[in-house]
């Protein structure tokens, strides 16, 4: 993994914006599995296309393919994985019942891709195939693009645990396991193909809202074990080609019962992923660079804190991006920040909060603003 010398790197969190034939094709493709297949894969190659040369415009280092031919960056497993005939849980909505009107208002932003069974029956791979053309084709788009370095993302054990609850195994401990032993062989390939591997892992922090009233002490021996469960699952990779992304979620709610990152970091630092990728531009977690005062970096580990807010439609000045980063860097070092988002831009197909043409113009404000930060530390 490249670290900031000369200059400040940037990157992302994952999802961009996909283009209205790829979601509307990506629909189709739920209502009768398989029936548009070439048209869709069509589709989702000259999406991945695009948004690797627009990445690359807007001064992005560290790219992705967007996550185009995914429906979300967690359910879309349930294609690829056996075990999942359960129960469906209930849809999660946008907003937070204590704020009605906020929920109403959010209500347009809800996933159309809401099916999240419960785990029914022994977890293993149904369409490794699947996971093979994803890559192939990402890897395709980067050498096209001559990219120096690109990620791809794969959901974390515990990230998929939260999102299909378990029915099936004796106990979360043994399902969460199952997944990582599971899971394991994706992230391989994914390394093994040249990527910086990113785990999605906003389990570690948003799962604090699933425990109303749940003391900070046993919160932290929750998440302990996912982190435990992640380093099972890529304890034979090296330690140099991971990244891991932990957040408090995507929508635009008032967060007000967010977990503070200071009461995590050092979880979070166990895991064996070399960067940690997490929120640090909105206004709930603006101000927590001041947590990596007291947080000792460990040796060799990297931040990417984010400093483009992915919810808002304001694009940041390069001036206002230079600053959050100069705060981080000051702290810890240059070549240990990596100047990133706080979470995706496209989490769910056919949900959008922020209008594609400012997406771009935020990235490139992204790119500008490590330039000033660069030269400033």
């Amino acid at each position: 993994m490249r670290r900031s010398v000369d200059t400040i790197l940037t990157t992302h969190t994952g999802s961009l914006p996909r283009p209205p034939k790829v979601v509307e094709l990506l629909l189709a493709d739920k209502g009768k599995a398989g029936a548009n297949r070439a048209a869709l894969d069509a589709a989702v190659e000259d999406a991945v296309s695009g948004v690797v040369r627009k990445q690359i415009e807007a001064g992005i280092d560290v790219i992705n393919d967007g996550e185009q031919g995914r429906t979300d960056y967690t359910v879309h497993v349930l294609d690829r994985l056996t075990g999942y005939e359960g129960k469906p849980t209930p849809p999660r909505g946008t907003g937070e019942p204590e704020f009605p009107e906020l929920a109403q208002l959010l209500n347009q932003f809800a996933s159309p891709f809401q099916h999240r069974p419960t785990c029914s029956g022994p977890v293993t791979w149904k369409d490794w195939p699947a996971v093979e053309a994803d890559i192939a084709r990402a890897k395709a788009a980067m050498t096209r693009s001559g990219a120096k370095e690109y990620f791809m993302t794969s959901p974390s054990p515990g990230q998929i645990a939260r999102y299909l609850p378990n029915s099936y195994y004796k106990t979360d401990e043994e399902y969460i396991f199952a997944l990582a032993d599971v899971m394991a062989r994706e992230y391989r390939a994914i390394v093994d193909a040249g990527f910086i591997l990113q785990l999605d892992c906003p389990d570690l922090a948003m799962s604090y809202g699933l425990f109303p009233g749940i003391s900070i002490a046993d919160y932290r021996e929750f998440i302990s074990q996912n982190v435990e469960a992640l380093n099972h699952s890529v304890k034979d990779l090296p330690v140099d080609r991971m990244r891991m992304h932990v957040c408090w979620g995507s929508t635009l709610g008032p967060h007000h019962g967010d977990i503070e990152i200071k009461e995590i970091a050092d979880i979070l630092l166990k895991g064996r992923p070399q960067a940690v990728s997490f929120p640090g531009a909105n206004p709930r977690h603006g101000h927590e660079w001041k947590v990596w005062k007291d947080v000792k970096l460990p040796d060799g580990k990297i931040i990417i804190p984010g400093v483009i807010d992915s919810t808002s439609n304001f694009v940041e000045h390069p001036e206002l991006v230079a600053d959050r980063i100069t705060q981080y860097a000051r702290v810890v070092g240059k070549e240990n920040v990596i100047a990133g988002v706080d979470c995706g831009f496209g989490t769910f197909a056919g949900r959008v909060q922020v209008d594609t043409k400012i997406v771009w113009m935020k990235l490139a404000s992204l790119a500008q603003g490590a330039a000033m930060a660069a030269e400033r530390v």
